[in-house]
């Protein structure tokens, strides 16, 4: 068998350009055994150097969180505020903006006996009111009296409830009523939405 000096060995793997490889080869006695010999390219960077950690710093870095964490979970979810139900600060002011002339003695008593008038014309008419629900309800008790005499089934039928009354809507008389013929102009529509993030 041939025998190949380290020498000539060493040259062939630098200056080979091969990856990683696996060379076999014998020879005498005194030199190294190159079974399993493994030549590679020449690493030219340090190796990374690992970072000390500071278990304290660590720790203290978890504490805190944990911390906040327990502060966010206390405090009650910020709400989104309505602003239609928000009445400004300027039209809560019950300062007035114009004083008014002081009124003479003749003006203040006719003020006073006209609020003693209206008083005493809703008391009347509140009276008025009371005593008219009051006959009514007479006059339907007395009435189903008489048709319970007459017949027990009619009677049933007259106090059974109406279903078609409710939902019961009314449109009640206003302080301004609408203008006839009146066409309102058309205006532009600003939005200006306030956008919250929670």
């Amino acid at each position: 068998p041939m025998s190949v000096s380290p020498h000539a060995l060493r040259s062939f793997f630098f200056s080979s350009s091969w990856l990683p490889q696996t060379v076999l080869s014998r020879g005498s006695h005194w030199q190294t055994s190159l079974l399993a010999f493994r030549a590679s390219l020449p690493m030219r960077a340090q190796p990374k150097k690992k970072k000390k950690v500071d278990v304290k710093r660590e720790q203290a870095q978890k504490d805190r969180m944990k911390k906040k964490i327990k502060k966010l979970e206390k405090a009650a979810p910020e709400m989104i505020p309505i602003e239609d139900f928000i009445t400004p600060v300027k039209y809560s002011d019950s300062n007035r903006v114009r004083s008014l002339p002081p009124l003479s003695f003749e003006e203040t008593e006719r003020r006073v006996l006209l609020m003693k008038k209206w008083c005493l014309f809703k008391q009347k008419q509140d009276k008025a009111e009371k005593k008219a629900i009051q006959t009514l309800v007479e006059a339907q008790q007395e009435a189903l009296k008489e048709l319970r005499l007459e017949s027990e089934e009619l009677y049933q039928a007259a106090i059974r409830r109406d279903e078609e009354l409710f939902p019961f809507e009314r449109d009640g008389p206003n302080y301004t009523p609408p203008l006839p013929g009146y066409d309102p102009p058309e205006g532009k529509c600003v939005d200006i939405t306030k956008v919250y993030t929670q």
